[in-house]
């Protein structure tokens, strides 16, 4: 059954642009970049790269960045802009030898990602030790909302999301902008035990502010986003 990334990944290439969404570009991208700029690794992989926006941001600061995504279309508008290397492939099954990369970006991909245990464990595999694995994820109370809460419009005009099913697992459908894909809504304690189990520790936890745009002043009341950087010991 199809994710919805083929037929949405034209919309999603528009909806990016060379910038990125509000969320990339002033909220994530900055701390993002600080963590792997003290890191300072040889060889990163982006995990589920899509059109390999932030593999051409990472091209000038890292020797080598190779970027996967399962979607052909996105891939293919990457390996054209170029900045890294680019290959067709899941997260579940990343095609490279054991330790062969210093840190693994997954940058707003898990939420995306069928088997997140899996890919977790063959993120283990392909890191160094002593390797780190970087994500941004939405915070799930987030997915929660979208998929099966119920939205109220308060006589002011703002929305307010209810949350519903937290603590289970479930994939959903988002729709935007001619955009629409599958996504998958898991509570923190999912991430946190999977990745414990995977063999991982945590080094870092942060949910960083928007630092501009228009929709700053909102999001920093309530922030949908968080980064969380673990080490493969």
């Amino acid at each position: 059954m199809s994710d919805g990334w083929d037929a949405s990944a034209e919309a999603w290439i528009t909806s990016q642009g060379a910038d990125g969404d509000f969320s990339r570009q002033h909220v994530l991208d900055a701390p993002m970049l600080d963590r792997i700029q003290a890191a300072m690794p040889k060889a990163i992989l982006d995990l589920g790269c899509g059109e390999g926006r932030f593999c051409r941001r990472l091209a000038p600061l890292v020797e080598r960045v190779v970027g996967i995504d399962p979607t052909e279309p996105l891939i293919s508008h990457a390996q054209a802009l170029g900045g890294a290397d680019y290959v067709i492939a899941g997260a579940e099954n990343i095609p490279f030898a054991d330790h062969s990369f210093d840190m693994i970006v997954s940058y707003l991909s898990m939420i995306d990602i069928p088997d997140v245990p899996r890919a977790l464990q063959d993120c283990h595999r392909v890191l160094r030790p002593g390797g780190r694995l970087l994500i941004a994820n939405l915070n799930p109370w987030t997915t929660a909302s979208q998929a099966h809460g119920y939205p109220e419009v308060k006589p002011d005009g703002t929305t307010t999301l209810i949350m519903d099913r937290y603590l289970n697992c479930f994939a959903s459908w988002a729709e935007w902008s001619d955009i629409r894909i599958q996504n998958w809504h898991r509570p923190l304690s999912f991430y946190m035990q999977t990745l414990l189990t995977a063999g991982f520790q945590l080094t870092h936890f942060d949910e960083p502010k928007a630092t501009g745009g228009a929709r700053a002043e909102s999001y920093n009341r309530a922030p949908y986003l968080h980064i969380m950087e673990w080490q493969r010991p």
